[in-house]
């Protein structure tokens, strides 16, 4: 019988290393994910066969010795400077939860130290905070830390694979700005908030928190993000005739009746140019109790694009009316005056001399 004896050893979860002389060591890794482990031995054993078993590690129980490095799932490298041997188990199930062996082969009793794997499915996770936010907004995520990772490393990123979280991080506590994210830790709160600014519909998704653990799989919540179109009380397409005159219709709540109303030009509702203060044709008419009225004289085809009419400063969902004012069809329209000129004009040059009216 193999005598029991304590071994130092190494193993990697998830691409992060942890060293421990404990009997027996308790290990987690993601389903679909690889773990390593890294067994190092004395001085003197550099020659002798090291191996990976699994259950009460009998015959039938090795999975992988050094004498034959690689084997289905399996793979084993002895690095005999260091005086360390890593297996590497890929492509994790969940049969593969359970007890395993690090040991080294020799005469009489082998040296072996008890290793226990959990396989966890690679998804995260049973609560979801659900975030809805507009376009062009910005969005606060808050995610939860507890005191004893105070100091650890913090992140977020898409999707809800823990196993890949870190690796694909959009940013972390240790960079804390990235573009439109920004990552403040407040440790004396116990959460980290994570800022997005301009946001876009693509930003709707999945989204994990993470906190890193060095002896553990880290620590995740999942938040779900919904980004909506930022519109409106209606959405309405208007079409006009250049050189002609317009009316634009806003409605608006009775409550803001003595709110200054607005008009203003551009894709986006928070980086629109202001019309009425700015553009002598465009000009406010006697409001109703639910809607005020705009007028363009002559309209001109650079006045073609999206308008946003409303009472509400604070651009709050639900005060405002999204216009689209297209510009094909005011070109075509002025196309259409134009070529209707030439025909009469062509018309007229065709008629008889006695037919046409003098001065």
């Amino acid at each position: 019988m193999r005598r029991l004896q304590n071994l130092l050893f190494t193993f990697c979860i998830a691409l992060r290393c942890v060293t421990s002389a404990v009997g027996v060591i308790h290990m987690t890794g993601y389903v679909g994910s690889a773990v390593k482990v890294s067994c190092s031995y004395d001085e003197g054993y550099e020659s002798y066969e090291k191996y990976l078993c699994k259950n009460d590690c009998g015959s039938d129980d090795v999975l992988i010795t050094t004498s034959k490095s690689w084997k289905m799932k399996y793979m084993i490298h002895d690095d005999k400077k260091d005086r360390i041997f890593t297996t590497t188990i890929s492509d994790l199930h969940s049969e593969d939860d359970g007890k395993y062996w690090c040991g080294v082969t020799r005469t009489g009793s082998d040296i072996y130290t008890e290793v226990k794997l959990k396989v966890v499915k690679d998804h995260c996770c049973d609560t979801v905070t659900k975030i809805l936010s507009y376009q062009g907004y910005s969005v606060s995520i808050s995610c939860p830390s507890e005191p004893q990772y105070q100091n650890s490393l913090k992140y977020i990123c898409r999707g809800n694979r823990p196993s890949t979280c870190l690796q694909q991080a959009l940013i972390t506590s240790y960079n804390k700005e990235n573009g439109r994210f920004r990552l403040d830790d407040d440790k004396m709160l116990k959460k980290f908030t994570v800022n997005i600014t301009s946001l876009r519909q693509d930003d709707s998704g999945s989204y994990l928190c993470g906190v890193q653990r060095n002896f553990d799989l880290d620590v995740f919540s999942a938040v779900e993000l919904k980004v909506e179109e930022f519109c409106c009380v209606k959405s309405t397409k208007i079409n006009g005739t250049v050189g002609h005159p317009l009316t634009l219709q806003c409605p608006y709540p009775s409550q803001h009746r003595d709110n200054r109303k607005f008009l203003c030009k551009g894709d986006q509702h928070n980086s629109c140019t202001e019309m009425l203060m700015n553009q002598s044709r465009f000009t406010l008419q006697n409001a109703s109790s639910d809607t005020f009225v705009v007028m363009i004289s002559k309209l001109e085809v650079a006045d073609a694009g999206t308008y946003w009419c409303g009472s509400d400063s604070q651009w709050r969902v639900g005060n405002y009316t999204k216009i689209q004012l297209s510009e094909a069809v005011l070109s075509l329209r002025r196309n259409a005056s134009r070529k209707k000129e030439v025909i009469d004009a062509a018309q007229s040059k065709s008629l008889p001399e006695r037919t046409r009216k003098r001065p």
